[in-house]
């Protein structure tokens, strides 16, 4: 599998994002409904702490632990943040001392390292923006990080992972930025932004 050059940024810049997205969080703010409609904010950011959890899992070890992925951790709300804040950092700094291309094994396959970076970079930096909207906050994702995944999205995101993992595509608007266009492939409408109720 070929990623496009710049993939080796990815994971990191969507780190930076979320990370940005986790600033509008406020204690009120995690009942609030997510653009994921089974979620409430809470446990859209206990998702991604497991996300987060099982990417860093797989850069230190070289495997996914299955029993990781489906043992979610248990997680008081009001400490949601500060974990996830924790395990950015955790992972940014790790992401940017293991190399890129070493193997990760997943059950009885095997992905390049990259591959299963920049898998996480699409998950980090959509929830980011799903963060943002469920605060009521207009926090795209930049266009240059949005075009980066826009190229390894049909890479890492199959039909059969799709459902698990990310809705059917919504049509963007014609003139939709990057950013839009990308929430739209992965099942979101930004027209319907919940940041502008």
């Amino acid at each position: 599998m070929n990623l496009p050059g710049r993939s080796a940024d990815l994971l990191p810049t969507a780190i930076r994002y979320i990370l940005g997205s986790l600033s509008c969080v406020t204690p009120a703010s995690l009942s609030s409904p997510t653009p994921c409609a089974a979620w409430d904010l809470a446990a859209l950011l206990a998702h991604v702490s497991d996300s987060l959890a099982v990417v860093h899992d797989a850069i230190v070890t070289g495997c996914v632990s299955l029993e990781l992925a489906a043992q979610p951790q248990d997680i008081p709300a009001d400490g949601l943040v500060a974990t996830l804040r924790a395990q950015a950092g955790q992972l940014l700094a790790t992401s940017a001392s293991v190399g890129a291309d070493r193997p990760v094994i997943i059950a009885d396959r095997w992905l390049a390292g990259r591959t299963m970076a920049a898998a996480g970079a699409v998950e980090i930096a959509v929830h980011g923006w799903d963060i943002a909207e469920a605060c009521h906050r207009r926090r795209p994702i930049p266009p240059g990080l949005a075009t980066s995944i826009l190229a390894v999205v049909p890479l890492v995101v199959t039909e059969v992972t799709r459902g698990v993992q990310f809705s059917v595509p919504v049509a963007p608007a014609p003139q939709a930025t990057p950013g839009d266009r990308l929430v739209a492939l992965l099942g979101r409408d930004p027209a319907a932004s919940l940041s502008k109720a």
